[in-house]
């Protein structure tokens, strides 16, 4: 079984303005001084702070900061079943929402500010300073937050083999997990706003196929020699093999407020890196797409998530969404069902369908109260309620 490991980046906010707060330095103190008051609880004086545990018992960061201080990151233990996925989740962002709270914010698990115009303000941080300076305008206002999945692999070889697999079927992750419609007061017409806005980055989107691991990293070496990368953790593909840990991290989606919606993208994408690792073993070729069309398939995603027609993976046809879905779960049934996942699965995309996606919930919750700080106080409930076990 493929451990997976999710990575939230959260919006702060005012809960009186409900604009962004540029607060995290604080919430980070916050953080860590209640974590030590944990620790003391549990151990006395020689408890240490800390976050969740993986399998193996190593700590592991559950809050930290982003690039601006408008944001955090919140980092799940590596889980194998969905149940502890879930569960960890819910750790993570009850731990973010107190640590929020002793600054006087809140936490918002969408993908960009709904309200307000505040510049955004850079973390001091050497290297984040170094991205402002040389890309300037290009990141200066993006506060933006995405949901990054991790799946284990067992080595670089067999990740490029899946990172050359997936590419056809990742538009399919980021329409269910759309939920950045408004920005800066504005009903910006897409169900993604935020894919838009990162995929201004020169490295970010989808790419070609590598053939090996040695073509992938010939690529990254060339990405910053060009300077489009000033190193590989500022490599944004939509899926790329992880500096840190042996995962290949899926980057497309948006952060959800549904904590059942990113277990949802979560389980899905792992099931498609097992199924393309499978062909991969197997040595069958990758599809055989174009990028400029994989970008078109992007966009359709972003503009209109499941509640439009997507590009299908296999026909390359304009398909109502639920068949698109549908598609993947039947390619990635043999996985999901040795995971145990298939029925969780559909029943939450049904869930999601009933309810209405991220996008789709802002939208109506701005028509039926007539304000998008309604909005914003609805997603700081959704948010806070779905972090409670």
């Amino acid at each position: 079984m493929r451990k997976i490991g999710v990575e939230e980046e959260l919006l702060l906010v005012d809960p009186e303005t409900r604009e962004l707060a540029a607060v995290s330095q604080h919430v980070i103190a916050g953080h860590h001084a209640l974590e030590a008051e944990r620790a003391r609880a549990m151990h006395g004086d020689s408890g240490t702070a800390g976050g969740g545990r993986d399998a193996e018992g190593t700590e592991a960061l559950t809050v930290d900061q982003e690039i601006f201080l408008q944001q955090l990151e919140t980092a799940t233990v590596p889980c194998t079943s969905l149940a502890e996925l879930e569960s960890d989740l819910r750790r993570c962002r009850r731990v973010a929402a107190e640590a929020a709270a002793t600054a006087g914010a809140a936490i918002v698990a969408v993908g960009t500010a709904v309200v307000g115009n505040a510049p955004a303000v850079v973390t001091p941080n050497a290297r984040y300073q170094r991205i402002i300076d040389e890309f300037g305008s290009l990141i200066r206002n993006v506060v933006v937050s995405g949901m990054h999945v991790h799946v284990s692999i067992e080595d670089d070889e067999e990740g490029v083999g899946v990172i050359d697999r997936v590419r056809p079927w990742l538009p399919i992750l980021l329409a269910l997990s759309a939920n950045s419609p408004f920005v800066h007061g504005v009903d910006t017409g897409f169900a993604s706003w935020r894919s838009q806005m990162w995929g201004r980055w020169p490295s970010a989107g989808p790419t070609e196929p590598y053939g090996d691991a040695a073509g992938y990293h010939a690529v990254a070496e060339a990405m910053m020699a060009s300077g489009a990368s000033m190193d590989r953790g500022m490599l944004y593909y939509d899926a790329r093999l992880a500096e840190t840990w042996p995962t290949v991290e899926i980057r497309v989606a948006d952060v959800c407020t549904e904590v059942g919606d990113a277990v949802l993208v979560a389980a899905l994408t792992r099931a498609l890196v097992e199924t393309a690792a499978r062909s991969w073993r197997a040595d069958e070729a990758p599809p055989a797409w174009r990028t400029d069309l994989l970008r078109a398939a992007q966009w359709r995603a972003a503009r209109y998530g499941v509640a439009g027609q997507l590009m299908h993976p296999q026909t390359r046809e304009l398909q109502p969404a639920r068949m698109v879905v549908e598609s993947l779960m039947a390619h990635t049934a043999e996985a999901l069902a040795e995971a145990d996942d298939t029925e969780l699965v559909a029943a939450t995309f049904q869930r999601l369908l009933a309810r209405g996606a991220g996008a789709s919930r802002q939208r109506a919750i701005a028509e039926a109260r007539g304000s998008l700080t309604a909005v914003v106080d609805d997603l700081i409930v959704r948010t806070n309620t779905t972090s409670r076990d």
